[in-house]
């Protein structure tokens, strides 16, 4: 007898956001994704991303669509909304290979996606209900997949977000306007839901932006050259105690990626 399939949610899984949203807002986790997700998405045919939780607005799933096909041209976008008025605001927007659907965790996607991205949808869950939404949204994903879960501010200037793939969390990115830092510890109010509340002594994310802080301090003379100087320099140190990915040319778009065992919460 062959395997019964998963039974689709008669509802929408998850709770409506806030729907906050604007233009260019996702733009730093966008320009990752596609430096760093791209060659993936080009060795499909016809890549499906979803944005899920676009928010009141379609700008982001638009902004998406632009964004991935400058590195994969077949690429698909499906924006995913719980809130059915949404869903018909958007339709309007809609074109050749943009389209919205009404749905939650649940993805209501025929196949896997190859990209999920789900920006400032956790934030109002509570830090217990993570894992289980991560491990829902994980096991959507096509093989070799990604998805992308974070938080940012209002207009994009700080962001970070966590990279998983079916078998879970991968990384932790920081991404910043580096002109609106005063100390990398600035970022600790846009942690994702996972991390946020464990900003404290003890937890690695604490200890983690704490020596980023005194790098940075430390680099001070190199602001003589610009902020994106100062941040390079201070993320070349901090990378002698830290599993930091990538290189320069990452690192000078105000971003840094570690490794997610050295930031995971402590058991307790």
């Amino acid at each position: 007898m062959a395997p019964r399939a998963p039974r689709t949610p008669s509802r929408p899984v998850g709770t409506v956001t806030r729907g906050t949203t604007n233009p260019n807002r996702l733009r730093r986790m966008d320009r990752w994704i596609a430096a760093t997700h791209g060659a993936a998405l080009r060795r499909s045919p016809a890549p499906v991303a979803v944005d899920l939780g676009y928010g009141a607005s379609p700008w982001t799933a638009v902004e998406l669509l632009l964004r991935l096909r400058t590195v994969a041209p077949h690429a698909r976008v499906v924006g995913i909304e719980i809130d059915p008025a949404r869903v018909a605001a958007a339709r309007p927007y809609e074109r050749e290979g943009l389209t919205f659907r009404h749905g939650g965790f649940e993805v209501p996607v025929p196949g896997g996606p190859a990209l999920i991205r789900a920006a400032n949808v956790l934030r109002q869950y509570d830090e217990e209900q993570v894992a289980a939404v991560w491990e829902r949204l994980c096991a959507r994903l096509a093989p070799g997949g990604l998805l992308v879960e974070g938080t940012c501010d209002e207009i994009g200037r700080r962001h970070v977000w966590v990279a998983l793939g079916p078998e879970g969390p991968r990384t932790v990115t920081f991404a910043a306007r580096l002109g609106s830092l005063e100390r990398p510890s600035d970022l600790a109010e846009r942690l994702p839901k996972a991390l946020i509340h464990r900003n404290v002594p003890g937890e690695p994310v604490h200890a983690f932006l704490r020596d980023f802080d005194r790098a940075w301090a430390a680099a001070a003379p190199y602001a003589s050259y610009g902020a994106r100087q100062r941040w390079i320099r201070a993320v070349r140190d901090v990378s002698a105690d830290w599993p930091v990915l990538g290189g320069t040319s990452r690192w000078r778009q105000g971003e840094v990626t570690v490794r997610w065992e050295a930031l995971a919460p402590r058991l307790g």
